[in-house]
């Protein structure tokens, strides 16, 4: 048992799971502005598994093809895809499985979340390749947890509406945004090895100010979304503390490197959490 535990606290370590917090209210914001409300346990209950085996096969897929380079960078050579703790079969049979698995969810959706399951995988995998050619691949990670709104509508309407594709433009620069802060710490490690990577590429202040458009893009598209989406004052409200919360993110990293993490995981952790908080007030009350 205390082998088992170990284990999957291993396969923990390796995909985050932590970091789920960040695409599951964005799905969840969808399906509850799809529905007007509430949308019923069993899509409540396919759309935890769906984010759950999406992010496992690209986090286990991005562990499985960085296993080289997370081995040279001091930050990661500790994590369980370096040091042996998950050896390269287990991680490709992890990936393989959750891929399936995805897809069977997507199969017990709607037809349309089955076209589009395959799809969505190529893209969110694709993030592992990007950066050994290209310093775009922080727009491909905003790009895989932006289609989290789109999959949280089309499992309740078996459509795309504009309001969704708005607010899914939101999320991809949100993410973009907070990945460029995040990258700034694997900047010489990334000049090093010659991966590409905006920081790399441009530096750091010209990187922080990327960011700051990329997250001034992002409250620009969430403000739209409420618009389009008929959405009311709580909604409104969300927007207005999102922009807040992201200024308060660039005030803690300009201040202190050292607070990349902070700024990272709790701002952003809690940006998505009050959002969705407000958004089914929203639907409560309006």
């Amino acid at each position: 048992m205390n082998k088992l535990i170990k284990k999957l606290n291993d396969f923990n370590e390796l995909v985050m799971f932590k970091h789920s917090i960040f695409s599951l209210p964005f799905i969840f914001i969808a399906m509850v502005v799809s529905a007007q409300g509430w949308f019923g346990f069993k899509l409540l209950f396919l759309g935890i598994l769906a984010a759950l085996t999406a992010r496992n096969f690209a986090m286990g897929f991005n562990r499985f093809m960085d296993r080289d380079i997370d081995a040279l960078n001091p930050r990661t050579i500790n994590r369980p895809n370096v040091d042996g703790r998950i050896s390269p079969t287990s991680m490709f049979i992890f990936v393989l499985l959750n891929a399936i698995g995805f897809v069977a969810v997507a199969y017990f959706v709607n037809d349309l979340a089955l076209y589009l399951s395959i799809p969505i995988l190529i893209i969110i995998g694709s993030y592992s390749y990007f950066k050994r050619f290209s310093f775009l691949a922080h727009i491909i990670l905003g790009i895989s947890l932006g289609l989290a709104p789109i999959a949280g509508v089309v499992a309740v309407t078996e459509t795309i509406p504009f309001w969704a594709i708005i607010l899914s433009l939101g999320v991809m620069f949100w993410v973009a945004g907070f990945d460029l802060l995040y990258s700034l710490q694997d900047i010489e490690v990334d000049k090093k090895l010659g991966l590409h990577s905006i920081p790399s590429k441009f530096g750091v202040e010209k990187t922080m100010f990327i960011s700051k458009v990329f997250h001034a893009l992002t409250v620009f598209f969430w403000l739209l979304f409420v618009v389009f989406s008929d959405s009311s004052y709580f909604a409104y409200v969300a927007v207005v503390l999102s922009a807040l919360m992201l200024a308060y993110e660039h005030y803690l990293v300009n201040k202190d490197f050292k607070k990349i993490d902070k700024a990272f995981f709790t701002v952003n952790g809690y940006l998505g959490i009050i959002f969705f908080i407000l958004i089914v007030l929203d639907n409560i009350f309006f």
